[in-house]
């Protein structure tokens, strides 16, 4: 099993939600959740807000820089995020195709790291904490 982040992402050119019933969107992103941790497959996720509401951290200088949003472009910003289980990355996508998302969005499904990526580092302090901080977060609530 592989854990993976389904990214949201809207090209900018999506319908805006205030011209949408609200109540649909929601109804319809709650049951594609619901079919996920029936699965068993869902590991969390959320919304992001506005990206006007953001701040970026630069570290092109000496000391970072802040900037308020929104920043970039609005196809590289994403809208929020899923975290799933999968066998494969295959499966992965195919969670993410089902998702009820129009015209404009996208989804990146990307693999996050595990243990066997830092095989090399297993002695590496850091590496070893990791496991333990790991442990520590999936018993808080």
């Amino acid at each position: 099993m592989a854990k993976y982040m389904l990214i949201m992402r809207n090209s900018g050119s999506t319908q805006d939600y205030a011209d949408m019933d609200f109540e649909s969107v929601v109804n319809a992103m709650g049951a594609y959740n619901e079919s996920m941790m029936k699965a068993g497959v869902l590991l969390g996720g959320d919304g992001l807000t506005d990206a006007a509401e953001g701040a970026v951290v630069e570290f092109t200088a000496d000391a970072p820089v802040v900037s308020d949003g929104p920043y970039g472009e609005t196809h590289e910003l994403f809208n929020g995020f899923w975290t799933v289980e999968t066998s494969t990355r295959e499966e992965a996508i195919e969670w993410a195709s089902r998702a009820p998302l129009g015209p404009g969005n996208k989804i990146e499904v990307r693999r996050m790291t595990d243990e066997s990526d830092f095989a090399d580092y297993a002695d590496n302090e850091y590496v070893q904490k990791e496991k333990t901080w790991r442990e520590q977060l999936s018993t808080r609530e």
